[in-house]
Parts: C-alpha cells; structure tokens; sequence
C-alpha cells in the first residue's frame, strides 16, 4: 500500500485548508491513521490519529481548530484544517499503521502567512 498526501497550499491566517491522504488498498486493515507535521527546523510532530473504530485523538495545538476523518469507500484519510495560524506552516505527512508495518506518505506543504 502507498500512500498519497494532498491538499496543500498558501493560506492566509484564519483561513482553512483541507488534507487529503489517498492509499492505494484498503485503510480497513490499518490500526490506525495519523498526520504529522514537520516544521522548518524541527522535528517531526504528532497532529492527529484515526483508529480502526472511529475514534479520533487530537495534539493539544490543534485540537478544536483541526478535525480528522475518513472514506473507507474511497480508502482516503482526510484533515481540515481550520483557523490556520503562522505557527501551523510545516509540511503535513500522513500515516497507516499495523503491528507489522508502518507506512508514510510524501509530505504536503502548508504555509500560512498574509
């Protein structure tokens, strides 16, 4: 399975954007799915987790701004990404993950900036 992330892009302060992650099977079979995001300069962060039963579990930074979801149809894991701030620019990469194996997806770029 491959996984494709989307949906970046140039965005003022407040605005939103939304993320899309496409795999190329099925996302059923994943414990669960995540983005991350990785700033300039830092290391690479938790943002966000989907599980298998639709539970979700947010970073204290985004939670209330960002909302996790999913199309098990279209196999695609999706972020929203609301009331965007300077501090949110950083590329945004998904992730599937099983007991056996762990799987990334290239990153997307988010800049927020006016």
């Amino acid at each position: 399975v491959q996984l494709q992330a989307s949906g970046g892009g140039l965005v003022q302060p407040g605005g939103s954007l939304r993320l899309s992650c496409a795999a190329s099977g099925r996302i059923s079979g994943f414990t669960y799915m995540s983005w991350y995001r990785q700033a300039p300069g830092k290391e690479r962060a938790w943002v966000s987790t989907i599980y298998t039963n639709g539970d979700t579990k947010y970073a204290d930074s985004v939670k209330g701004r960002f909302t996790i979801s999913r199309n098990i149809a279209k196999n695609t894991v999706y972020l929203q990404l609301n009331n965007l701030q300077d501090e949110d620019t950083a590329v945004y990469y998904c992730k599937a993950w099983t007991a056996r194996v762990t799987i990334w997806g290239q990153g997307t770029q988010v800049t927020v900036s006016s």
